[in-house]
């Protein structure tokens, strides 16, 4: 599984199959932002592509993006304290290995990088967890994002269930499925939508 398929696993770990009520026949006339109508049948039940959707969401790009950098910019620091401990450990290295540091001074210096190192350690996991933190966060942003709109699009009743699937690996649940059911492209128009008016009226 590559890193693509680990993100849209995680993200489909928070979606949820949304069911609606087959009964409820009530009509959305707003028409704002409203995504066009789907070839399946009223009480079908569809499915759209996640990994198309994860590509493709403004949301999600852009929140990848942010992350991306953060994690970077942490990568960078663990990185630079890493090499610095590296090389006072062989300048200490080379300085034993000549005659240049007497015992004392020698056990001293070496406590010293011990406890620099372990220092670095606990530094490492740290950032390591807050990075692991940032990319949760950031699933569970876009998971809640597709689940509240899929909730919105379909509170008409018109779709018996809409599942999500994942498209460069084998698709979960559906295996094999009419095209005509496929209402990916119909989500993500109104997905980036609903994403533009939300910026806009943060400005």
């Amino acid at each position: 599984m590559n890193k693509a398929s680990l993100f849209s696993a995680a993200v489909l770990a928070g979606l949820s199959l949304i069911a609606a009520s087959c009964n409820n026949t009530q009509q959305n006339t707003t028409g704002e932002n409203k995504a066009p109508e789907a070839t399946a049948a009223q009480g079908a039940i569809v499915y759209f592509n996640l990994d198309t959707i994860l590509n493709d969401y403004d949301m999600a790009n852009d929140l990848r993006s942010v992350v991306e950098t953060k994690v970077n910019s942490i990568n960078q620091e663990v990185t630079r304290r890493r090499n610095k401990i590296e090389k006072d450990i062989k300048a200490f290295s080379d300085k034993l290995n000549k005659g240049l540091l007497t015992q004392s001074v020698a056990q001293t210096q070496n406590q010293k990088l011990v406890e620099q190192q372990q220092s670095f350690e606990t530094y490492a996991g740290q950032k390591q967890q807050e990075i692991l933190e940032e990319q949760q966060v950031m699933m569970n942003q876009i998971a809640d994002a597709i689940n509240n709109y899929i909730t919105e699009f379909n509170a008409d009743g018109k779709y018996a269930m809409i599942i999500a699937t994942q498209g460069d690996i084998l698709s979960t649940p559906v295996v094999a499925a009419d095209p005509a059911l496929d209402i990916t492209d119909i989500l993500l128009e109104g997905l980036n939508a609903a994403y533009v008016k939300e910026k806009n009226s943060q400005k």
